[in-house]
């Protein structure tokens, strides 16, 4: 740069500042000498060389953009800049970035990264720079630095987020496996570098080995994919003592990642033994009994040994009606020691596996010894039964089996041989003439009954106008209770019983079922519901019935009362009475030649109708499944789309409802490639509920695609946009506000997703189902069109859901439901409609438990009135609807059977029970997942549902001495963050303090280290710090226990309705604030029984209160009560449930 400025300002000094110059730029400046008027001008003074000094950047780079994005690399480019902005020939241009790398998966706090590099690329027209290496999917703040020596400026800061990559390997550590003997469960978490979002897992598994060498493991191998938000899956089918391998590799739309593998072995299952159709032995004398024993088959393990055991049966055992778990012997008694420990059995024998390849008599009572174990002689004068057991052992696991071979009676004298031939020859006359009366009474039985079923459907008229002159007097609370005490009054059992849980279960064997013209021996094996009581209404009652209500208030009419025809039930399959239902679906279950099996196979299977339009070629990719499809006659019609083939048709038929034609639309599961068409019928038919009875993805398979959005998104013409979603232990509700462009109106659709089908067969307990449709009811408006219902195919459970709201309409309107012309006229309507027996039992059972059951819903508005009604005595009957209510609460309670808590009572677990008779069932155990040296994984415990979360609770009994390890690993392993704790310390009752008052506390490679404590009103609340040293990784958990002081021992109920009602908020509140209501709450008193049932339960009102102002204690302790039947097990803790309820109103 060159140039030439004159400053001609007079100076009188030897200084002068010269201003206006550029910076960093070098001048040459001379000094002139000027004499005023004439003087003229002198030559210049030597020449001064000077630089100035930079200035201040103008201002940062501009107009930063970012024109490429990898997973791995930004590509940033600015506008050009000059001197004019950088004021300075030497500067500096850097881009700035940080970003914070991936590490939420571990929960701890990450360090942000933050770099720097020089950017070269400066004078170019179009300057650009890469910034390299960066992690992939994450956030990276950029800007770019121009400084000078004298300065710098920053461009605007950008914001870019990295392409996605293949994500890492899940982590090793992170997988959990529990072993059953046909099924592992297997857990994990997501990729600590997920580079992306992982869209699914694919976990493969292949069979390498078993102990059972007999297994063919060819067939063992497969793969699963797990959507991203479901890290478990559960394998079934698998081989009882195998070695499994598993990998499993995580995936984005970029791909899989790395696999990783681990290994889980089966447990072993115990040997089949070989059928003994009839304990008749080969031999008998007074003191022996010759047995043909045979070999058992192996299953997981081969047969390490065999044993012969003999009980004596004594009259006290006569009622015994254990399963057969009990009646195997795992600790083996010496005869020289059974009368020594009171024991009523000893081994005679025991034979290894290799003296019995095949069948061979065995002589008990020969008085030899075998194996160690003196085979003595039998008492004659004693009644024996013999038992013979197969052992199989691996892998430090053994497992029995056994069967009876064969039973000895008391011998009163000895009969001659020629009186035996003629005695038992008498018998088998006996018998014969027995056998051909029996039948007599039973032919005869039938008939008169058959007749009475008869004369009762002719009289439903009289029924109906009786119901009807009641029902003007009576609640329907009070209803509910007439009906279930004729059918309890009516009830007679004659069982053979024992008891588990409180309760008397019937034995597995046979039981007997009485009325006045008929008596039958059934096996209860055939009971798939256990709440369902074992017995048939006495006919002396049937007047009592017809006065007992149908079904509660809540399915009355969503419109105004109309007057119609009555349903039209077929001639061969009439209506059934609801006072007749329970004697109906007994009689059904345990009929031999007529009963639910048979019924169900009278249905016309397949197709029965044209379904053309279905089977033309541009509408054959719009079916799931080809052979559940829509006939043509009943099909819902699309408006077409101009210029579109087939654009009527969807894979939908209407359904009649109770007196509404059309009242349901049945359809499938929507394809991705049919979701625009789901929307058009929703609009089109003015749809306002859609039902949705399946989830998404179930035993590795899509069941159904997403068709509705997170936010909002638009199919074809139609914007869906979700406005809310309300989460619940069992089910779904998103609301969703629809448009349809061209239309100016927004609709709001709801959708109803029950969640709680199982992947296989049916619910195990309709409450929450029931629950469910009642939900639906109230929540769609009277006026709007049909309600669409689809499952996957939109056969078996979309049927399943409609049969069973269209009869508890059915049966509140005229007092009879008729299933199986329901379920008959549907199949008429859409193909296969209700698919499985198993599905039609259950319609059975669910319509019966509503009908006990009514509904027991109160406003939040009526509680106080309503309560006060209910504990009104009545002088008559010297009873109230409370207790009847509770009382119909205990019939429909489940009972536990010995098979169902099988874990439970295995031997090595019994010290584990503080009560053998308050066991949890095998479904709801919470199995412990830590390792230290324990070998077994079973704390007697239960899993709960609260009102919005699933196994939201884990009830379990005060730890004993010796399971305050195991509990401290439950409180661990299921992320629990409370301790509620409902009874006092007690070393006399084995209740010891399982926490340190300070410092820390050491068991094994758990540590609970106290933080602090503090004490308000009736709660003491603490702070502990849990710790697995073993996985540091894993950090630590914090837990806060809630010691409640106000329930004393002696007292049903606590002292405080409102102490009680802030235990429960300051649990809540924990919760929220420290896991966001995600993890649980451990639950426990005495036994894990009665206490902790009202914890639950008034926990799960107050939810309800909250969510839906109504109040219903009868579903919540029921609900609980499905799992565990000893919860809220007094009447008057069920009264307190109310009361708080009610503190809960008067507090809010």
């Amino acid at each position: 740069m060159s140039g030439m400025l004159i400053d001609t300002t007079p100076v009188d000094k030897p200084t002068h500042k010269i201003g206006h110059l550029d910076p960093d730029t070098e001048y040459e400046i001379s000094v002139l000498l000027t004499r005023p008027l004439e003087g003229g001008t002198g030559s210049p003074g030597p020449p001064l060389r000077a630089k100035t000094k930079c200035a201040d950047p103008m201002h940062g780079p501009r107009r930063l953009e970012v024109i490429d994005s990898q997973s791995k690399q930004v590509t940033v480019r600015w506008e050009p800049f000059g001197y004019n902005v950088t004021r300075c020939h030497s500067y500096n241009l850097t881009v700035q970035y940080r970003y914070r790398p991936a590490g939420a998966a571990s929960r701890k706090p990450v360090k942000e990264e933050v770099r720097e590099e020089v950017v070269y690329d400066t004078l170019s027209a179009v300057p650009q720079h890469i910034v390299r290496n960066l992690p992939p999917f994450t956030n990276v703040s950029l800007r770019l630095v121009l400084s000078n020596p004298e300065g710098r400026k920053e461009s605007e800061e950008l914001l870019v987020l990295t392409d996605e990559d293949v994500p890492g390997a899940v982590p090793v550590d992170s997988i959990l496996g529990s072993s059953y003997e046909q099924q592992i469960s297997l857990s994990w978490r997501e990729p600590l570098q997920t580079y992306g979002l992982i869209r699914q897992y694919e976990i493969s598994y292949k069979a390498l080995s078993s102990f059972d060498t007999e297994f063919d493991l060819s067939n063992q191998s497969g793969k699963v994919f797990k959507p991203a938000n479901e890290t478990s899956h559960v394998f079934t089918g698998l081989y009882p003592g195998s070695t499994y391998s598993f990998t499993i590799r995580a995936s984005t739309i970029k791909g899989f990642g790395p696999p990783v593998i681990t290994q889980f072995t089966t447990k072993i299952s115990a040997p089949l033994m070989p059928a003994y159709d009839q304990e008749s032995p080969l031999n008998q004398t007074d003191s022996t009994v010759t047995v043909l024993l045979k070999p058992a088959q192996s299953r997981g393990a081969p047969v390490s040994k065999y044993q012969v055991v003999v009980e004596e049966e004594r009259p006290r055992r006569q009622r015994r009606g254990t399963a057969e778990i009990l009646r195997c012997y795992p600790v083996p008694i010496h005869f020289q020691n059974a009368t020594l420990l009171n024991s009523q059995y000893y081994f005679s024998a025991e034979l290894p596996m290799s003296e019995l390849r095949a069948p061979m008599p065995f002589c008990v009572g020969d008085n030899r010894t075998y194996s160690g174990y003196w085979n003595a002689p039998l008492l004659p004068h004693k009644s024996y039964g013999i038992y013979y057991q197969a052992v199989s052992t691996a892998n430090g696991e053994t497992k029995i089996d056994c069967v009876r071979v064969a039973t000895k009676g008391a011998a009163t004298r000895k009969p001659e041989p020629e009186q035996e031939k003629q005695s038992d020859h008498t018998v088998k006359i006996a018998g014969s003439i027995a056998g051909v009366l029996l039948f007599i009474i039973i032919f005869l039985g039938v008939i008169l009954l058959m007749k009475k079923r008869r004369r009762n459907y002719h009289s439903y008229t009289y029924y109906l106008k009786l119901a009807k002159k009641r029902k003007e007097t009576l609640s329907s609370r009070q209803e509910m209770t007439l009906m279930v005490n004729s059918s309890q009054h009516t009830t007679t059992v004659d069982t053979h019983t024992h008891t588990l849980n409180g309760r008397t279960v019937s034995s597995p064997s046979s039981f007997t079922l009485k009325t006045n013209t008929i008596s039958t021996s059934v096996p209860n094996s055939y009971y798939p519901d256990p709440f369902v009581p074992t017995a048939i209404l006495d006919d002396s009652h049937t007047m009592t019935s017809e006065t007992s209500s149908l079904v509660q208030s809540h399915y009355k009419q969503r419109e105004s009362e109309r007057e119609a025809l009555p349903y039209q039930t077929g001639q061969l399959h009439p209506a059934i009475r609801v006072a007749d239902l329970l004697q109906h679906i007994t009689q059904m279950k345990c009929a031999e030649g007529y009963g639910f099996k048979e019924e169900y196979e009278s249905f016309f299977e397949g197709q029965s109708a044209p379904w053309d339009s279905a089977k033309k070629d541009e509408n054959r990719m719009k079916n799931r499944y080809g052979n559940i499809i829509a006939y043509d006659h009943s099909r819902v019609r699309l408006q077409p789309q101009d210029g579109e083939g087939g654009s009527d048709y969807i894979n939908a038929n209407y359904i009649d409802g109770y007196h509404r034609p059309n009242h349901y639309v049945a359809t499938q599961g929507p394809m991705q490639e049919t979701v625009y068409d789901f929307w058009r019928m929703i609009w089109q038919e003015n749809t306002a509920a859609i039902v949705m009875v399946t989830n998404l993805v179930e035993v590795g398979r899509v069941k159904c695609c997403k068709y509705w959005p997170d936010d909002t998104e638009i199919y074809g013409d139609m914007k869906v946009t979700l406005i809310e979603t309300q989460l619940l232990s069992e089910y779904v509700i998103r609301t969703f506000a629809v448009e349809k462009r061209g239309v100016a109106e927004i609709r709001e659709i709801r959708q109803f997703h029950f969640t709680g089908w199982p992947d296989h067969g049916v619910p195990l307990h309709a409450t929450g189902l029931l629950g469910f449709i009642r939900r639906v009811k109230a929540k769609t408006p009277p006026t709007a069109g049909p309600t669409a219902v689809h499952c996957s195919a939109g056969a078996g459970r979309t049927g399943c859901f409609i049969v069973i709201d269209i009869m508890l309409d059915m049966a509140e309107r005229e007092g009879v439901v008729d299933i199986y012309n329901c379920v008959r006229e549907l199949r008429a309507r859409r193909v296969n409609m209700v698919q499985t027996e198993e599905q039609y039992v259950f319609i059975h059972d669910a319509i019966l438990e509503a009908c006990l059951c009514g509904d027991t819903a109160i406003p939040a508005n009526q509680l106080r009135s309503v309560y006060y009604e209910m504990n009104r005595l009545d002088p008559q009957t010297n009873s109230s609807q409370i207790k009847e209510e509770f009382r119909t609460l205990n019939m429909v309670t489940p009972t536990l059977r010995v098979e169902d808590c099988s874990i439970a009572l295995l031997p090595r677990n019994h010290e584990k029970n503080r009560c053998m008779d308050v066991l949890p069932p095998d479904r709801c155990l919470p199995f412990l997942i830590t390792i230290d040296g324990e070998s077994s994984n079973y704390i007697n415990a239960a899993l709960m549902d609260s009102y919005k979360q699933p196994s939201a609770f884990i009830v379990t009994q005060h730890p004993l001495p010796n399971t305050v390890k195991d509990f401290w690993r439950l409180v661990l392993d299921y992320h629990c963050t409370s301790i509620v704790m409902l009874n006092d310390v007690d070393p006399a009752q084995l209740c010891p303090q399982y926490w340190p008052e300070n410092g820390l506390h050491r068991l094994g490679s758990l540590q609970v280290e106290f933080v602090s404590a503090d004490l308000e009103e009736d709660v003491i609340s603490r702070i502990f710090r849990i710790y697995n040293t073993a996985r540091p990784q894993d950090g630590y958990r914090m837990v806060q226990q809630f010691q409640f002081l106000g329930w004393p021992m002696y007292r049903d109920t606590p002292v405080s309705k409102r102490s009680f009602l802030k235990l429960v908020h300051q649990v809540d509140k924990w919760q929220e604030e420290y896991d966001g209501g995600e993890g649980r709450t451990v639950v426990h008193c005495l036994n894990g029984g009665g206490r902790s049932g009202v914890f639950c339960s008034i926990s799960i009102v107050c939810e309800m209160l909250r969510q839906q102002r109504c109040v219903d204690v009868f579903h919540a302790v029921k609900t609980l009560r499905n799992n565990k039947p000893n919860m809220v097990d007094l009447l008057e803790q069920y009264k307190f449930c109310y009361e708080v309820a009610l503190e809960y109103l008067n507090s809010a």
